[in-house]
């Protein structure tokens, strides 16, 4: 629990300094005994090299002994100055001649060639043994010894050095560790910081990074779009809910207006007559709305009924067609098709007779008297399309984006009866279809077209 309420920064800290202790002492142990393994294996080439020099100066007779020549002492000289202590023994021990600290090196009788390491007053030497042969018989041992004294030193000054130094490197780390963990969470302090300022009246808090684009830099962009989609959705649920009083108000409105005027006096059964149709229309008014809300309610949190399967949506638009053709009968309107046969979608059947229904009965809505609305279906690139088109007053350009938003209208049609939900709610089920549906305006004529994804009616199993 302690460590838990440590800030991240600082765990961060003291995890870097661990892990570091951890890889320079990793790291110093195995360069120590590298370096002393180096070392030794330098002393043993010295050795070797010095006992082949010092093989060459042997008396070449049959006694144990070096040449004096003027050569031979250059040469001893020189392995003097090099610390290399040499020396000629018996096979008994006995020390015949020699040069350099060789009688500071321990005797020691060697049963074969090769290296041994000797003590003597806590100094440690390396020795390399070499026969003296002569006639097939060996006549003694040639030693050359070398103080490890320096090595030792040099291998013991790595280890202090490091313990010595250590403290400063974490303390440089610790330091180090704490300026990149505040710099790295920086962004998330200004996290916290904007989502505590934050109200359900007020989603205008941003961060506007300006950082690299690293994991953090990336968590608070992802913040920013976050709360750029809660505020669009709030102003959406804002506009939503203010719309749909207004809408609810003014049905209701009528309803008490109208109620109050008919009690205000006795009336004869003919008037009574006409205010409860008028009242019948204000609730039908009123069904339709809830009806609408609930429906979007309902795709919303993802609980309409949605069966899909094969649909031959030629077919589908022809019954759809005999259903509205009498509508433009009344009003006057011309009415033409040209419609595809057979042209197999995968859907709901009863929702796309909504969302035709919703489409053709907005276009005869908005269509005036003696004017003109079509239907047509075409296929391309394996997508159906169904355009739906009307003559009448021409859409400004800046509605058109906003057609299919919950109870938008367009001013000239606000005297127009309807809530403002039929083309949200047909574009909830296009996006159910995965199709796309979009609207254009041009020379007094309104076209929406519907696309979806065909598919042959061999696809089905």
């Amino acid at each position: 629990m302690r460590w838990k309420s440590i800030p991240v920064r600082i765990q961060l800290a003291l995890w870097y300094v661990l892990l570091l202790a951890l890889t320079l002492g990793s790291t110093a142990g195995y360069l120590y005994f590298r370096l002393e393994r180096k070392l030794m294996v330098k002393a043993d080439t010295t050795l070797q090299i010095a006992s082949a020099q010092s093989l060459s100066y042997l008396d070449q007779k049959p006694v144990l002994a070096f040449e004096q020549t003027s050569e031979q002492q250059q040469t001893a000289s020189r392995l003097s100055q090099l610390g290399l202590a040499v020396r000629l023994i018996t096979p008994q021990g006995q020390v015949i001649d020699g040069f350099g600290r060789y009688q500071d090196v321990p005797v020691w009788v060697p049963t074969s060639s090769g290296y041994t390491t000797v003590a003597t007053e806590g100094i440690d030497w390396r020795l390399i043994s070499q026969p003296v042969i002569r006639g097939e018989r060996t006549i003694g041992w040639l030693q050359i010894a070398q103080s490890l004294e320096p090595l030792e030193d040099i291998a013991q000054e790595l280890p202090t050095e490091l313990l010595l130094n250590l403290p400063l490197i974490l303390i440089v780390t610790v330091l180090g560790g704490l300026f990149l963990s505040n710099r790295a969470l920086s962004p998330i302090r200004e996290i916290t910081r904007t989502a505590q300022a934050i109200t359900a009246t007020d989603l205008n808090q941003r961060i506007y990074y300006q950082g690299a684009s690293d994991e953090i830099g990336q968590l608070a962009i992802t913040f920013d779009q976050m709360l750029d989609r809660l505020q669009a959705a709030f102003d959406r649920e804002q506009r939503f809910t203010a719309d749909a009083a207004h809408e609810l108000r003014t049905p209701l409105t009528v309803i008490k207006g109208r109620l109050e005027v008919t009690r205000s006096r006795i009336r004869s059964q003919e008037e009574y007559d006409q205010t409860l149709q008028k009242l019948e229309q204000e609730v039908d008014r009123l069904i339709r709305l809830t009806n609408g809300l609930l429906l979007l309610a309902k795709i919303d949190q993802g609980q309409l009924p949605f069966t899909l399967q094969s649909v031959n949506l030629s077919d589908l638009l022809e019954v759809i067609v005999e259903q509205i053709r009498p509508l433009a009968d009344i009003k006057e309107i011309t009415f033409i098709t040209d419609l595809v046969p057979e042209l197999w979608v995968k859907g709901d059947p009863d929702h796309l007779t909504s969302l035709f229904l919703n489409l053709l009965d907005n276009a005869m809505k908005y269509t005036p008297k003696a004017g003109v609305v079509r239907l047509c279906s075409s296929i391309q690139n394996h997508v159906i399309q169904i355009g739906v088109s009307n003559t009448g007053s021409e859409i400004p350009a800046e509605h058109l984006p906003h057609l299919f938003e919950r109870f938008y209208r367009v001013e000239s049609a606000r005297s127009q009866s309807g809530a403002g939900l039929g083309l949200a709610i047909a574009q909830q089920m296009i996006r159910l279809h995965r199709g796309t549906i979009e609207a254009s305006s041009k020379s007094g004529t309104t076209i929406f077209t519907v696309k979806l994804p065909v598919t042959s009616f061999s696809s089905f199993s």
